[in-house]
Order: structure tokens, then C-alpha cells, then sequence
């Protein structure tokens, strides 16, 4: 039986005042206080963390369990700090709020503050938690308070003040390292400081996770988070940090790696950012399948990156090439818009013999990008015209 299994099956036999557990059971007995009771719960969560999935199908039998224990208390233990701070946590770690509101109030020794922000918070309240917790300092409680309240707070203040919930977030990773606080705490903030556009750390957090929590049961959201986070900034746009932003990938399974450098690619073309749409064009060839609808789409990309640069003739044939009906319906009308973009470049110019606007100049053209701002800025209109035209018809 693991050690989480165990746990629960002693809440549910034993009484309060007899309850013993322990990492290992059969050698340390625990005491029963409230805030014992919590410390094991936090103990199941943290193991949810490293990846234990007995541990995740049990823990919340575990905090019904514990709220049960919390009932059968006797009042006089709410006056112990530890056991009311021990109140805020459960509410926090996924405790009932129904169960607290049973608890002899006039009896618990905790900062109101904390205990109205807390029950506001788990029950959908958002604004007045966010007034009751606004000027809480984290570093100013007991570690295992303070890092849970500041996770809360990075919530609340995600969308209004992104930079003090960072900051909140940084605090819970720094008061409850290892813990599924942390785990949190950093699923959160990637994604915000993604959208501060701040690489290095989105890079460091990434990499932070990757090293203590990839098998955490949460992974599946964090690269979720981490990928919005990625595409919907110009975090990966930058050509000079692509070698970076590869490795980070590399973490990935396969499947989500190529998407994810299709949207990289897209997104960089968009934006006339051709060198980064060549890159993630190539990465995405190198993972496509043959004759595939991915495949054709990393031709696509990278067609257009060389078409609209320094190889041209390939470029084109590249476009040319594709097998129009594997592409996204949205995506035609930007090829249709390159080719014509590409042919407008050797075009000859006005008053240019007509024997010259019929024949192929002898040797290939090279497109002087700093000579050319006017096409490229033309180009760049044109595919953000076709764009704002085509999405409302995206999937």
C-alpha cells in the first residue's frame, strides 16, 4: 500500500486524539493536531508533484478526511496559532469551505484578514479576496502560510498588476521549494512572464521545472502554459536566441514540438520576421511525416522565408511545389499573396522594353533587403491584410 493510500485509510479509522502518521508508518508515530493533520495533507500533495498518481487519486478523499477531523475537534485546540493558521491552509490546498464555516469562529486564533481573504478566494469572491490580501506580506508569515497565500495572491492579481503577481509567485516558489506550491507557482508565472516578454526567465523557469516537476501530475498544464506563453509573445522571434528556444523544445514529445514550431513559423512570417520563419520551417521539416498536411505546411513556411529573401528561384519553386489542398484553408490565400509578391519582384520596371518584361533576366535576382524596404513593407501589408481577412474563418 503507498504511503498516500495508507494515510487516508488512518484518517479514516482512527479519532483525533489517537491519530498517528508518518512518512513511515509503522516506525515514527505523529501527533493529531490541526495543523499535523494539514502537514500530512500537504505531504500527499507534495508527492502529486513528483508524479505520484495514487498519491492524486487519494488526496481528495484525504481532505475530506481531514475536515471530518477538523469537526470532531475539541475547541479548545483552535486557540493554538498553529492549528488556526492550519484552517487557512486547508482552505487553500483544496479544503472545503463549508467545513470551516462549521468551525467555532470566536474559538480560531488566526488573522481575520487571512481567514475572510482565504474563504473568499475558495469561493469565488475574487474581488474582495484580492482586497483583503492586497497588502498581506507573504515573507512576513510562517513559510508554510506564506507560500500558500502568496501562490493565492499571484492568482488574484495575475490579470490587473502582472508584476506584483510575479513577484507573489517568486515568493511561493522561495518559502515552499519542493512542494507543490512551488509546482504551481511555477505553472503560473511562466506564462506571465512570457507576457512581459522577459526570455531569460521564461527560460530559467522552464528549465526549473523541467529539472524538479516533469513528472509532476500537472505537466500536461504547464507545457500548455508554456507554449501560450511562447506563441502568443514575441518571445520566439528572435532569431539570436532561436538555438535557446530549440533546446527548450527538445523537452517536448514530438507531436506538440512540431506544432509548436508551425505556430512559431507562422507567427514570424506574419510578422516579416523571415529568418526565424526559415528556422522554424526547417525544424519543422526535419519533424513531419511525409506527404503529410504538416509537411507541406513547413514547405510552405520555408518557400515563403527564402522566396521573400535571398533565394528566390528556390523559394518559389518550393511554393509552386505544394500540394495546394493539404493546407489550411487560411493559409491559401497568403500563398496565393507570396507568389504574386515574389513575381512582383522581377517585375522589370516601368518604361523597360518589352523584350526584357517577356525574358528571365540571365542571371538569378537577389532581393537587397536594404535596398527593398518599400517591396518588404508592401509584402508585410499585404499578408497582414489576408490575415485580418481570413481570421474569422480560422479552426
Amino acid at each position: 500500500m503507498t504511503r498516500p493510500l495508507l494515510c487516508a485509510a488512518l484518517l479514516m479509522l482512527l479519532p483525533l486524539s489517537t491519530l498517528r502518521v508518518s512518512a513511515d508508518p509503522a516506525s515514527s508515530p505523529a501527533p493529531g493536531e490541526p495543523y499535523e493533520l494539514v502537514r500530512t495533507l500537504q505531504a500527499v500533495q507534495d508527492d502529486i508533484a513528483r508524479g505520484d498518481t495514487a498519491a492524486h487519486g487519494s488526496h481528495v478523499a484525504l481532505i475530506r478526511q481531514v475536515g471530518e477531523k477538523f469537526l470532531a475537534a475539541d475547541a479548545g485546540v483552535w486557540s493554538n496559532a498553529q492549528n488556526g493558521q492550519a484552517v487557512v491552509i486547508y482552505l487553500l490546498s483544496g479544503g472545503g469551505p463549508q467545513i470551516v464555516r462549521k468551525l467555532p469562529r470566536e474559538k480560531l486564533n488566526v488573522d481575520e484578514r487571512l481567514f475572510n481573504g482565504a474563504l473568499a478566494y475558495v469561493e469565488g469572491r475574487q474581488d474582495e479576496a484580492r482586497e483583503l490580501l492586497k497588502d498581506v506580506k507573504p515573507r512576513s508569515l510562517p513559510s508554510g502560510l506564506g507560500g500558500q497565500v502568496a501562490l493565492v495572491q499571484g492568482a488574484l492579481f495575475a490579470r490587473a498588476e502582472a508584476s506584483l503577481a510575479i513577484e507573489r509567485l517568486d515568493d511561493a516558489r522561495l518559502l515552499l521549494p519542493g512542494t507543490l506550491v512551488e509546482e504551481a507557482a511555477l505553472r503560473r508565472e511562466i506564462l506571465l512572464v512570457g507576457q512581459a516578454e522577459d526570455f531569460d526567465k521564461f527560460e530559467f523557469l522552464t528549465l526549473a521545472y523541467i529539472r524538479h516537476y516533469r513528472n509532476s501530475v500537472y505537466a500536461g498544464d504547464f507545457w500548455q502554459r508554456f507554449s501560450s506563453g511562447l506563441t502568443q509573445s514575441s518571445l520566439a522571434l528572435d532569431e539570436r536566441r532561436f538555438a535557446r528556444i530549440t533546446t527548450l523544445l527538445e523537452q517536448i514529445d514530438r507531436a506538440s514540438r512540431l506544432k509548436l514550431y508551425l505556430v512559431i513559423a507562422r507567427t514570424a512570417m506574419m510578422q516579416g520576421r523571415m529568418a526565424v520563419t526559415r528556422l522554424a520551417g526547417e525544424r519543422a521539416l526535419t519533424l513531419s511525416a511525409d506527404a503529410s498536411a504538416d509537411r507541406e505546411r513547413a514547405h510552405f513556411f520555408r518557400g515563403v522565408s527564402r522566396a521573400l529573401t535571398d533565394e528566390y528561384d528556390g523559394g518559389v519553386a518550393e511554393l509552386k511545389a505544394l500540394d495546394r489542398s493539404k493546407l489550411p484553408e487560411r493559409d491559401v490565400p497568403l500563398l496565393n499573396a507570396t507568389l504574386q509578391l515574389a513575381l512582383d519582384v522581377r517585375k522589370p520596371f516601368a518604361g523597360g522594353s518589352a523584350a526584357a518584361a517577356d525574358k528571365p533576366p540571365v542571371t538569378p535576382a537577389r532581393l537587397d533587403l536594404a535596398s527593398s524596404t518599400a517591396t518588404l513593407a508592401r509584402a508585410q501589408k499585404q499578408l497582414g491584410e489576408l490575415e485580418l481577412l481570413t481570421r474569422e474563418r480560422r479552426p
